[in-house]
């Protein structure tokens, strides 16, 4: 008998995020999979429109607008959420959208800090979540306002996971059981993990 399957990806706590290799592409898709079994839940793949695409080739993708659309399952399954950048020099709010399309929170960048990292918001503007880490070696935690550890994302990790750990551009993605059971900081956190890679990365 086969495994009964979540609802919806956003109800793991665990994932596997690999990136697709091309040897040229002018936009980045993930496979996100359940890291206890395996198993593909979802897609994930910037969708900055065709002017956008054709403005890479010439002016930093830093300063473009861009979308992330992650999908349940495939592409043509049921949006989970977005992650929507604006046009800017630099960073300002990011925003996330449910796959209704309405508004559940918004990234922040640390602009003057030396370390990185950002801030991960609700719109209620309280905040979910510092994400703090190490840019190089790819290991970061979730922080909770008062500092305690919510969730994590990292590149070395043991279990069934580690057979998908075939390149530099996977990763891990934990959330805390102290984060509960609501929907909209799932998705506020595993959008801040996509970001990391597809938003932020850009100026490391």
């Amino acid at each position: 008998m086969a495994a009964s399957e979540p609802a919806s990806p956003l109800d793991l706590r665990e994932f596997v995020v690999k990136e697709h290799v091309a040897l040229v592409k002018l936009t980045d898709t993930f496979d996100i999979f359940d890291a206890r079994t395996q198993q593909p839940v979802a897609l994930a793949r910037e969708t900055p429109g065709g002017f956008i695409k054709f403005l890479r080739l010439l002016v930093n993708k830093r300063a473009l607008p861009n979308q992330v659309t992650v999908w349940q399952g495939v592409e043509t399954g049921p949006v989970l959420f977005t992650i929507n950048k604006p046009f800017t020099f630099f960073r300002s709010k990011v925003i996330v959208r449910d796959g209704e399309g309405r508004d559940v929170g918004y990234l922040k960048s640390k602009i003057f800090s030396l370390g990185g990292g950002f801030w991960v918001y609700d719109m209620q503007n309280q905040q979910i979540a510092e994400v703090k880490g190490d840019w190089k070696g790819w290991n970061f935690k979730f922080l909770s306002g008062d500092g305690r550890e919510i969730g994590l994302i990292a590149k070395k990790w043991g279990g069934l996971a580690k057979e998908l750990f075939t390149s530099a551009d996977t990763y891990m993605v934990q959330i805390g059981e102290s984060v509960g059971d609501s929907r909209a900081a799932r998705i506020l956190l595993l959008a801040a993990a996509l970001a990391i890679d597809i938003v932020y990365k850009e100026s490391r």
